[in-house]
Parts: structure tokens; sequence; C-alpha cells
């Protein structure tokens, strides 16, 4: 059998519920790039990421990653990051040294504070060999979402710098991790209402056609 990829099309490694590929998926639709997308299922067969195949990939076993100019690289803000300076049109992070720095404050918030402490991984220990209950896991998660998103909340709410978007009125990398973590956040039922800024900003973004096709729900593998 012919392989029939072609060699210069970046390819995603990457599963359609997954936050950190969700936020890959954006920034590649933001910035034009067409890929191949690699579905790697989670759960599924033990999960797949743990696959000899996939390791050969990433060592870390966690998704996304993504091949691109002759590389595979891991870990998406660094995929992001890395996208933003091989592509730099259209611009993921503005131009001046004091706005770049609260997009990335406002976006390592929740890469770095929030979604570590609620990823699959983290929510499968809980439940696995630390034998928490589903109803004390559910208590972990809404903590540290409330935690996080009460202080994007008080971060963007007043501030002039906040636009349509969480940075003036065009969409960048803080809104792409907003809009990820958001949907994991309604993915556990948690209530999000007293945050009307956060979902005012994620419902700019999605009205979008990035945002809207990077979807878990219209990626090709999701369950119809």
């Amino acid at each position: 059998m012919t392989d029939e990829r072609d060699p210069a099309l970046p390819r995603l490694w990457t599963y359609w519920r997954s936050t950190a590929a969700y936020r890959v998926r954006i920034a590649l639709n933001l910035k034009g790039i067409d890929y191949e997308s690699v579905p790697v299922d989670l759960v599924r067969d033990g999960g797949q990421q743990r696959a000899p195949d996939y390791l050969a990939v990433n060592p870390q076993g966690l998704i996304p990653a993504l091949a691109i100019d002759g590389q595979v690289l891991t870990q998406s803000t660094a995929i992001i990051e890395y996208l933003e300076d091989a592509h730099p049109w259209p611009a993921l992070l503005p131009a001046r040294p004091l706005e770049k720095a609260r997009v990335r404050a406002i976006a390592a918030t929740i890469a770095c504070d929030v979604h570590p402490l609620n990823n699959l991984r983290v929510l499968q220990y809980l439940s696995g060999p630390l034998g928490v209950t589903s109803e004390a896991r559910q208590t972990w998660y809404e903590n540290w979402i409330a935690a996080g998103f009460q202080a994007l909340e008080a971060r963007l709410c007043d501030d002039p710098a906040t636009g349509k978007f969480c940075h003036g009125d065009q969409p960048g990398l803080a809104d792409i991790l907003l809009v990820a973590q958001m949907y994991n956040a309604h993915r556990f039922k948690c209530d999000v209402s007293a945050y009307p800024t956060l979902n005012r900003i994620e419902a700019s973004c999605l009205a979008l056609p990035a945002f809207d096709a990077a979807r878990p729900e219209n990626q090709p593998e999701a369950p119809s």
C-alpha cells in the first residue's frame, strides 16, 4: 500500500477532546496552516498515547505533537509560540513588550495554574491509585476551575486593554487557551455563570470560523 500523505503537510497528533490539542488546532486555523490530523485516542485500548509507536513520536506520551518543518514539536504552548515565530501573521501576540507580557500572563494562568491540575492523567490518578470518589474528584476539578476563572474574570472585566477578546479586538494566544479551558469546564458541568467577561469572550471567539472548525465536536473522529 502506498503512503498518500503529503510529506510537506504538517501532521498533528491529536485527540478530539484534548484541551491542549484544541489549542493547537485553533492556532493552526488562525494562521491559515493546513495540516493532517492523526487521531490518538486517550481512552481506547488503555490510552493509545502509551503505545510504542506514539511514544516514538513523543516520549512523554502526551497530546499534542506537531511534525512541521522537519521537526516534531511537543507541548501546546511551545508549538503555538513556534507558529507565531515562523508564521508571524496574523499575530497572536501584541508587538509591545508590556502588552505581550499581559497576554502571556493571562495564558499562563490557564496553562500553568488551571489545566495541569485538571487534565486527564491527573483525574485518572485521583480516581485510580488514590481511590478518590467521583464526587470528590468533581469537587477537586471545580475548585481549581473556580480559582483560575475568578482571577481571570477580575483581571479582564475592568481592564481597558480588554476588548472584544482578551486583549483588544483581535483574537490571540490568551483567547486560544481560554476557549479550550472553557470547553473543558463545560464538559465537566462547572457553573461558569459568575464569569460574564469570560463567557462574552468565548462567544466572540466561537463565532469565528477558525475557532469553530477546531471545536472538539467538529473533529472527524468525534462521536456522532
